[in-house]
């Protein structure tokens, strides 16, 4: 049986990994915008891979019994200086999503609630993929500078990004 806390904590995830999503479309507008269409195309997918986080974090908490809880969100950032600053400011808001699942991972554990140890796993697992992610290609935009011509390979290559729920587990 979940405890109030640890119900309170799921809930506060789950919202959490919604408002993600409302980030992820905030800055695919900025792309859209700027007439930057491959990086909107990468955030819009990233927009739909956290609902799709938020959806798993709200059946789970069904399947255990208790209501989800859905609540208002903050308004995220619509404004940018440019493509580096988006990922850089998205990088650290999957960085703050990590401390987020850390914690509820460790107040699992003091519980002793192995299923919701279990669930959290596999958010553990893609967490350390998300911050590669934008990692990665926060090291290409630096490399890439002024160079036009590779900055737009690099938003070709994220305009065919796509999400699959399906494919995730």
């Amino acid at each position: 049986m979940l405890s109030q806390t640890l119900i309170k904590g799921l809930n506060d995830q789950m919202n959490y990994e919604f408002y993600s999503a409302h980030i992820y479309l905030a800055t695919a507008a900025y792309c859209s915008n700027e007439s930057l269409d491959g990086f909107a195309n990468f955030f819009l997918a990233q927009a739909e891979e956290e609902r799709f986080h938020a959806m798993k974090f709200y059946q789970f908490i069904i399947d255990m019994g208790v209501r989800a809880e859905v609540d208002s969100m903050a308004k995220p950032n619509n404004q940018f200086d440019s493509v580096l600053e988006a990922f850089e400011v998205s990088l650290g808001h999957e960085k703050e999503v990590t401390k987020r699942i850390y914690a509820l991972a460790d107040l699992a554990m003091d519980e002793r609630e192995h299923a919701t140890m279990n669930f959290l796993n596999w958010f553990i697992e893609e967490q350390v993929e998300e911050q590669a992610t934008f990692d990665g290609i926060i090291q290409k935009l630096k490399r890439i500078d002024k160079d036009s011509n590779m900055f737009y390979m690099l938003e070709n290559e994220l305009g065919k990004r796509t999400f699959n729920g399906a494919s995730e587990k």
